[in-house]
């Protein structure tokens, strides 16, 4: 259920196998805490360039990786790369998000059903229109999470947007989930997003330690069981 570690990456130095199945946070934290609420004793996979990834025993007893991928596509496009080297088979972006539409809370969970190419590592290896994740992972999480938000998120380059315009369409905003299925898609893999609301874009709300720890652990819970 994992490939072999390898020295023929560039960004990643394994320590540990990766596993066929791998979530993905942006956050090298979120990686940390993740690991230690889904698998039994894990192993750290990668700490090079503070990238810190994870392997260990998911409460079904298969192999779970889960690998931070930095901010922004360029980050994640180098981190979905090398893991699939690496061995990595379906990937799901875990994540956090901007609100955009109205009667999205904080802690709130959205799906993405496409990814909206606003950036420009996803256009530079292709994108031109809305992203699809894989449709398999797709009914998954929304078995796994019934009362989540399913809809469009915006994939963008900035964090701090002097001018956003974002399309009405779009439920929420991040940064590296259309480069996720774009790199994905290069390699014939399945991929999918689940993210938790941290931040209402109008209004600047943000949410509290607590509630993020919260939504944190649904996030990773809901995401591992849809493999």
């Amino acid at each position: 259920m994992h490939g072999a570690v390898s020295s023929e990456t560039i960004h990643l130095r394994p320590n540990a196998a990766v596993a066929e199945r791998v979530l993905l946070p942006g956050d090298p934290g979120r990686a940390l805490r993740l690991a230690q609420q889904l698998t039994d004793q894990p192993r750290m996979l990668n700490h090079n360039r503070g990238l810190w990834g994870y392997t260990g025993t998911a409460a079904d007893g298969e192999l779970l990786t889960i690998q931070a991928t930095g901010m922004g596509g360029p980050s994640a496009a180098i981190v979905t790369e090398e893991l699939i080297r690496l061995g990595a088979k379906r990937l799901i972006r875990v994540g956090t998000c901007g609100a955009l539409a109205g009667g999205l809370a904080l802690g709130d969970l959205v799906i993405a059903e496409t990814a909206l190419p606003h950036d420009g590592a996803s256009r530079a290896l292709g994108a031109s229109g809305p992203l699809a994740p894989d449709p398999t992972l797709l009914e998954a999480l929304r078995a796994a999470a019934p009362g989540a938000h399913v809809g469009p998120v915006l994939s963008s380059d900035l964090f701090y947007d002097p001018d956003p315009a974002p399309p009405p369409e779009a439920l929420a905003i991040e940064m590296e989930a259309a480069t996720i299925f774009a790199v994905a898609a290069q390699h014939g893999l399945p991929a999918a997003c689940l993210l938790a609301v941290t931040d209402i874009v109008a209004t600047r709300e943000r949410i509290g330690d607590e509630a993020l720890a919260a939504a944190e652990e649904a996030l990773g819970r809901a995401a591992t069981s849809s493999f």
